[in-house]
């Protein structure tokens, strides 16, 4: 009998995007900072985002919000690596959240099956390597720098098309180092060297990112240029409360058929997906 074969990423259901559930193992992040920085508190919430269905948990243990300062490598395998042997044995699949080769490969040693890279592969040179080498999923971002000063980097001639372009030189470069095409996931990059506007139009232009024929993951949830969405006074929503305009954005990322949602709610997102399935099934009875 042939043994199957182990799938490089989770197969998207037919009826929804795969949810990615965030467990920020961080003192500093932008959106629940410190909530689960103890390592049986961050698997913990993991399990907790299991048991309510997410597919794929991602796990990081550095913040990526503007102006954050970078841990130091022993710090980051410190913070993942007991979160990432916790939960692997649970029933989703393990990302780790991290522009760091050494800290990929231990996750991916300690049961991790994607590599989640901001970065995609641009802030260490080795992380296309540790990709090819182990055959993990790979998901490539759109990024142009670190925090501290990423968001003067926000200038672009078009911004879809410029994303499209820099987003396929980095997927030109890890086929190059060795990744097979089908390890691949490509990530607009929302909040990440874009302005609010900048995120919008890429949101509205999804199918521009779909025409590169890779599976596309979109981190919208709890993003800073949802602040205003929702506010009556003119001021920012804080964080944590911006899960209703996360659960919006998910019904546009659901039906445009995006192949995974990366978010802090799980719950909020499953609904989202829900109303966009009854509502095909209606427009096909």
């Amino acid at each position: 009998m042939t043994a199957a074969v182990r799938p490089v990423l989770p197969q998207r259901p037919t009826d929804r995007p795969l949810v990615m559930g965030v467990v920020n193992v961080t003192p500093d992040s932008f959106s629940d900072g410190g909530r689960y920085f103890d390592a049986a508190a961050a698997v913990a919430h993991g399990q907790q985002l299991v048991a309510q269905g997410a597919d794929i948990v991602d796990i990081g243990g550095e913040s990526t919000r503007p102006g954050a300062v970078r841990p130091t490598v022993a710090e980051e395998l410190a913070r993942v690596i007991p979160v990432v042997q916790g939960l692997a044995d649970t029933d989703a699949w393990i990302s780790v959240d991290t522009m760091r080769a050494e800290v990929a490969q231990a996750a991916v040693d300690a049961g991790a099956r994607i590599i989640n890279d901001v970065s995609g592969g641009l802030a260490d040179p080795q992380m296309a390597a540790v990709a090819a080498r182990t055959g993990a999923g790979f998901v490539v971002m759109h990024w142009r720098g670190h925090s501290h000063d990423m968001q003067t980097r926000a200038v672009y001639d078009d911004v879809t098309a410029d994303v499209c372009r820099e987003l396929a030189d980095q997927v030109g470069a890890a086929l190059d180092a060795g990744v097979a095409r089908e390890q691949i996931v490509i990530d607009p990059g929302l909040g990440f060297a874009k302005t609010a506007e900048q995120n919008w139009v890429l949101l509205q232009h999804l199918s521009a990112l779909q025409e590169m024929q890779l599976p596309v993951l979109v981190g919208a949830s709890r993003k800073s240029f949802l602040s205003k969405v929702g506010s009556k006074d003119g001021r920012p929503v804080p964080a944590e409360q911006r899960d209703f305009a996360t659960a919006a954005v998910s019904v546009v990322l659901a039906q445009a058929e995006v192949w995974a949602i990366r978010v802090h709610d799980v719950r909020s997102t499953f609904a989202a997906c829900d109303v966009v399935r009854h509502l095909k099934e209606a427009s096909d009875s």
